[in-house]
């Protein structure tokens, strides 16, 4: 048997299951823990790849797992159980898109991490919130010989089975964290400048739209773990994950979907549109209307719906390509978001692999035309993105694939935590307001690390 698997019932927290494998190495979580019902069903949790794949530089990673995906597959009918097994999970950095679209880097590379870093992962747990079960999945991959499957498929099997036998529960004993003041490499003089250059571009008629972004940066001595258990509580969101990359950890609570194909069906959901939420309901309320009444809001959303549409079209088949959602209101817990959904059915002749090459990065984080507003963020950036707006998920033996944009994201490594907060830039944009909404967007980062960004 190439395969093991068990489905027991599941009615705690995911984070229970993180929480007794946390110290393993290279342990993935894919943290659904918002909108169960609708974006966040499941979540998956591996550890300890069979090996990983890593680039640096101009280095691209998708030969290598290309040829692995079309090596090994598991049959479709198994996708029932969940749509992902078993395969790689890892991270597409934004200075690799970068290297994909052959783009000049002016920036020094100051945090030394990989530009993608994913591991195979044999075995993987999946926590379905919508039935409340949990199935661990155990696969004799990468082995060859029908016997070496087998063994390896128990061994495997028995490890997950086993770290689990000691689940006891929700009660986390994770404390309260408190960080000095973060600083951040865009003063409020500096972002309003950048802003007014990027609007120069655009009346003269380079761009429609670019995504501008500060980083913030401080010492921090807690643990990736305890930090991330801090994150999700203040911005719970679908697409959240933790991914520990050996010297360094990834913590996110993104609230985009990037790409996600199941068996052909391709969805991608952009995200543009913020407002923050009040302190009061009449507040939040009005808040929420502004937003929805806003003209430049929608068609900032408009914009980049039309470059994920033309994205989709080089890889899916022939008039597939729809405007599913045009525009849908989503509340978390600091912000409120506008957000589109496009679907297509990926060509016959195209795979995974072939739609993230196509699409990425995420027009909803560069702005369009694409290639044009990513050199300008280039120039008007004072620092390499690393992994902000580049994208986290998996692609599964069974050939589905889920990935988030890395916004709502921090990046822990030699005790100094980084993480980025941005805004799209149109031609009516007003500076001091777009500096405001990246305070906005950072605000539950803040919150969770006990933390204030230095001011001007």
């Amino acid at each position: 048997m190439d395969y093991l698997y068990k489905t027991y019932k599941w009615k705690e927290d995911a984070f229970a299951v993180f929480d007794i494998v946390k110290d393993r190495d290279n342990i993935f979580f894919l943290d659904s823990n918002f909108n169960f019902d609708n974006l966040g069903r499941y979540s998956f949790i591996g550890f300890e790849p069979s090996f990983t794949v890593k680039t640096k530089g101009r280095e691209k990673p998708f030969r290598e797992i290309k040829s692995i995906l079309n090596k090994f597959r598991l049959p479709k009918e198994l996708n029932k159980l969940s749509p992902f097994l078993c395969g790689f999970c890892g991270y597409l950095s934004y200075d690799l898109g970068l290297c994909m679209e052959n783009i000049k880097m002016t920036k020094r590379m100051d945090l030394d991490i990989p530009t993608s870093f994913f591991g195979f992962y044999d075995t993987v747990i999946t926590i379905d919130h919508l039935k409340r079960n949990l199935t661990i999945f155990a696969s004799g991959f990468p082995e060859r010989s029908s016997r070496l499957k087998t063994l390896k498929a128990k061994e495997s099997f028995d490890k997950a089975s086993k770290a689990l036998s000691s689940l006891s529960g929700g009660n986390f004993n994770y404390g309260a964290v408190k960080l000095d003041a973060l600083s951040s490499n865009f003063n409020c003089r500096d972002y309003i400048k950048a802003v007014k250059k990027a609007k120069e571009y655009i009346a003269e008629g380079e761009i429609y739209q670019i995504n501008l972004s500060q980083r913030f940066k401080g010492a921090c001595n807690y643990p990736a773990p305890s930090l991330y258990y801090r994150l999700r509580r203040s911005f719970p969101a679908p697409f959240s994950a933790y991914f520990n990359c050996s010297d360094f950890d990834i913590l996110s609570c993104s609230p985009e979907r990037f790409l996600k194909v199941n068996n052909t069906k391709v969805i991608t959901r952009p995200m543009k549109g913020t407002r923050p939420r009040g302190r009061v309901s009449d507040e939040d309320n009005s808040l929420k209307a502004e937003l929805l009444n806003s003209e430049k809001d929608k068609a900032e959303l408009l914009m980049i719906v039309d470059l994920e549409r033309n994205d989709l079209g080089r890889v899916c088949e022939y008039k597939s390509v729809k405007v599913t959602k045009p525009r849908v209101l989503e509340a978390y817990t600091t912000v409120f978001q506008t957000t589109a959904q496009v679907e297509g059915r990926l060509h016959k002749n195209k795979d995974c692999v072939d739609l993230i090459t196509a699409c990425f990065p995420g027009g909803s984080i560069t702005g369009c035309p694409k290639i044009r507003a990513m050199q300008i963020i280039e120039e008007l950036e004072p620092a390499r993105r690393n992994i902000y707006t580049g994208s986290l998920g998996y692609l599964g033996l069974g050939g589905n694939m889920d990935f988030n944009i890395l916004i709502r994201s921090a990046l822990l490594k030699d005790k100094q935590i980084y993480f980025q907060a941005g805004g799209g830039i149109v031609a009516d944009s007003l500076p001091q307001a777009e500096y405001d909404e990246t305070l906005v967007k950072a605000k539950a980062i803040f919150r969770a690390l006990g933390a204030c960004p230095v001011r001007d």
